[in-house]
Formats: C-alpha cells, structure tokens, sequence
C-alpha cells in the first residue's frame, strides 16, 4: 500500500457506484468518497467545491469528474492539495488509474513524411504553395512535387524555388531524367526516383537521391549503386517500393524486410499511397499498420498521397500513426492506450454502462430534464416520468410529449441521432457532445472546454431572440 491518500468528490447519484467501482479495483492507495451535496456530479464546479469542501481530509490528490467546470489550478491553490479531473465516466476509472494513468509525450516522432502533389504540372505555382501549406499543416515534412509521364511542366523549377523561398524542405517526384535534373538545379532537396542508369544526375546536383531497382522486385539491382555512393559518402534513402495488394503487396512487404536484414543502416522509404490510395477501406487503419512496420523497420521516410476522396485524411492519419508508434517503440508497449486519434470509427470501450445500470441511474432522476444514454442494446432516454428504449430514435418520438416544442425536438432529435450513430459503430456516447471522430474529420467542438460553460444553444433561445437576429 502507498503513502499516496486520494479523495474522490462525486455527487448523489453516482457515489454508490464510485464506492462499488474503487472497491472492486483494490488499489494501492488509501482512498475516501465525498458526496458534495449534488445530486448529478457532472454539475460541480471548481468554485462550488471551494465553497463547500472546508477538510481535505488528509488527502495528497484530490479527484473529481471528469466533466466538473471551472479553473482546477486555482482550485488546488485554494485547498493546498493537487486537484485533477478524472474521467468523464466514472466506469473508466480502473483504466484511468492503470494504462490510462500515463501520459505519452506524442510530441516525437522518426518517420518523415513526404507529402506528393501529384498533379503540379497541370496547377499554378500559387495553387501548389496553397497546397503545401495544407500538407504542413496535416504534419507533412516534406512536399514532394509530382511529375506527370508526357505532360509538359514548364513551371517546375518555379514550383520548387517559391517552395523553397516559403521555408519548405522539398522533393522533386519523377522517373524522367530531364525533370530529376531540373529540379535538383532547381534547389530541391530530395529527388525520387533514380536507377543505377540515372545516377549520374546525383554528380550533377546536391539533392539527396532516393534509390529504386533498376529492375522491381531485384534488390540485388542496388547493390552496386549503395556501394557507389557509399563510397563517396553522399547521402541516399532507398526505396525498394511497396506493391498495391494482389499486385505483389505481400511479396513486397518481404522485400522491404530483407533489405533492411541485409542493410541494418541505410535509410529507407516506404510508399504506402499504393495501399492507402489503392484500397477502399478507411484508411487510418492502414495508417496504423504501415507506420507500424516502419517502426519495425526503422523506415523513416514514407511518401503518402492524398488523390482518392477516401483518402482525404492520409496525411493526418499518418502524422498521428507515426507518433503513436513512436512512443509505443520508445516505451517497449503495444500501440494500445496511447492515443485514440486513429480510432475513427469504433472506440475502444463505446458502452461504460449496460442497461441495468442505466437503469438504476434512471430510477433516481426527479426532474423532467430527458437524459439520453446508450449500452450494447440501443437507445435509452429516460426522466422522473419513464425510462424508454428502442433501436430507431422515430420509434421513441411518441413517447417524449415534444410535439408543440420545437426547439426540444429538434435537440433530441439531433441527441438521439448521434446516440443511434454511436450504438451502430460501436462508439461512445456523450450527450451534449459531438462524436469523437479520432483525426479523420474536422468538427467545429473537436474537444470540450473545462473551463469554462457552454452557452446556451440555439434551440434554448426564445422565438423573439430568433427574430430580432434575423432584423439584424
């Protein structure tokens, strides 16, 4: 048992089962439970429990809801005792206080990603900045600028001096010597792809070439160009290329193998947008997967596209991969608990409560507000005056008494719908709360503000507030 002496603040409603959940963890730390005289914990604020909590009772931490508002730094001033929010749902406090309890530093990563603008011959300089911008704010190291085979570019070595005037590090993409070479003169700083026949051009410039076969799938074709420039002590990434699946993928994978058994130090790259691009499935999965074998690999470069509308998020999605499984390989864990940006469309513990617990919640509520909750068997919404449950949210419409209120329909309405999103996929629900979409999508409330109040939505505002908007 620690010295550590912790006490938890909650309110009426969930103490019983915060008492239930502590005791079954049998935790290694002295404990006590505070009811604070409210009766739903999600209601207390940092200053009301400045207001009522007068002994601290010895505690070294205290603990409250996860939802509880207000300045908590001000608060552990005030008591003298370190104060933090625990989890939102009291059900995720064994988690909390085990792989949950670590924080992982994601600000690290190895793996560079080069982000291809693949159709830069066919776009203005301006619209290629433009896009650039976009992939550096997506986490791209690099922009690498595409070449079409048999489409003249004649704006290329201005595409890469303007990149390489707005501070980008940039990477010229094409299997033409004409366009490698102008491009190198041009100042880019990386150019793919050379052959052991258009090595020559690495003499002619200082971009750093990034090597591909000779002839796919023969890596003994490399053999000679490492040593070559091994020997003069230029620096080179090899890429011995990625395969779409059923077109050599599994092969593939085994070659990238092989070659980093056979060449321990030299850097590599890794072009997952034949996966990512090449199969419709979401891809932060595939994302998680790639980035992982180039941990595995020591692969810290990989070059990722984002032309298939599926494909919208791949430059994000590979950011937040290659941070998690950085921080995984750095603390010898699996890529579990670390972060859920790349679980996008299920989450990792979606329902905390089943229906009976759900229920017991309900058998205290003694107020008409509606509470809307949702376990492995659907939908429930419940008040003082009934506790309802159904699969589709329009069979729960005849039981809400909302049909001469339009703002509170409309705002169950909307409750309901992400509640049945989340019961589909398999995600977690939080009313008043968006869906957490993990890195795929970009909301307008990504995270909630603990410290402050949300104000009053739009369907709580009077008809005349609406009104005298409009005239505005």
């Amino acid at each position: 048992m620690s010295g550590e002496r912790i006490l938890f603040l909650t309110g009426k409603l969930a103490e019983k089962q915060l008492r239930q959940i502590l005791a079954a963890m049998e935790p290694d730390f002295y404990y006590k439970v505070k009811e604070m005289g409210v009766k739903v914990a999600a209601l207390m604020t940092a200053d009301m429990i400045g207001r009522r909590l007068k002994d601290t009772e010895g505690a070294t931490r205290i603990v409250i809801p996860g939802r509880c508002r207000g300045d908590i730094d001000a608060l552990s001033q005030q008591l003298g005792v370190p104060v933090e929010r625990g989890p939102e749902e009291v059900k995720d406090l064994p988690q909390y206080f085990g792989k949950g309890a670590h924080h992982y530093d994601l600000s690290c990563y190895q793996t560079k990603i080069f982000a291809e603008i693949v159709d830069a011959p066919n776009i203005s300089v301006e619209a290629v900045v433009e896009r650039a911008y976009y992939y550096q704010s997506q986490g791209a190291d690099v922009i690498d600028i595409g070449c079409l085979p048999g489409t003249p570019f004649p704006h290329l070595q201005d595409c890469i001096r303007t990149l390489k005037q707005e501070g980008f590090t940039v990477s010229i993409d094409s299997l033409e010597n004409a366009d490698l070479l102008a491009g190198g003169q041009a100042g880019a700083d990386y150019m793919l792809s050379l052959t052991a026949e258009s090595l020559w051009i690495a003499d002619e410039v200082a971009t750093t070439p990034i090597i591909i076969p000779q002839v796919h799938g023969d890596l003994s074709c490399l053999d000679g160009v490492i040593d070559i420039l091994q020997r003069k002590n230029r620096a080179f990434i090899v890429d011995p290329i990625l395969d779409p699946i059923h077109f050599g993928f599994t092969e593939s994978i085994v070659r990238n193998f092989q070659f980093r058994q056979r060449y321990p130090e030299v850097e590599m790259m890794l072009g997952v947008g034949n996966i990512t691009e090449l199969t419709h499935a979401d891809t932060s999965g595939m994302n998680a997967l790639l980035l992982g074998i180039c941990s595995e690999l020591n692969i810290n470069h990989i070059l990722a596209t984002e032309v298939s509308k599926h494909a919208c998020r791949a430059v994000r999605e590979a950011d937040r991969a290659r941070r998690i499984m950085h921080a995984a390989k750095q603390h010898d864990s699996l890529p579990k608990h670390i972060a859920p940006d790349l679980l996008t469309v299920h989450d990792s513990a979606p329902f905390p409560y089943s229906r009976e617990e759900i229920e017991a919640i309900a058998a205290e509520i003694r107020d008409p507000s509606y509470r809307i909750q949702a376990s492995s068997e659907g939908l429930h919404v419940f008040n003082r005056d009934g506790f309802h449950t159904a699969l589709d949210p329009f069979d729960l419409y005849p039981k809400l008494g909302v049909e001469s209120d339009g703002g509170h329909a409309f705002y169950l309405g909307v409750e309901l719908a992400r509640a049945q999103i989340a019961w589909q996929l398999g995600k977690r629900f939080t009313q008043d709360q968006q869906l957490n979409w993990g890195c795929a999508a970009q909301g307008t409330e990504t995270e909630a503000d603990l410290h402050t109040f949300k104000p009053a939505g739009s369907t709580l505002k009077k008809p005349h507030e609406h009104a005298a908007k409009d005239a505005d």
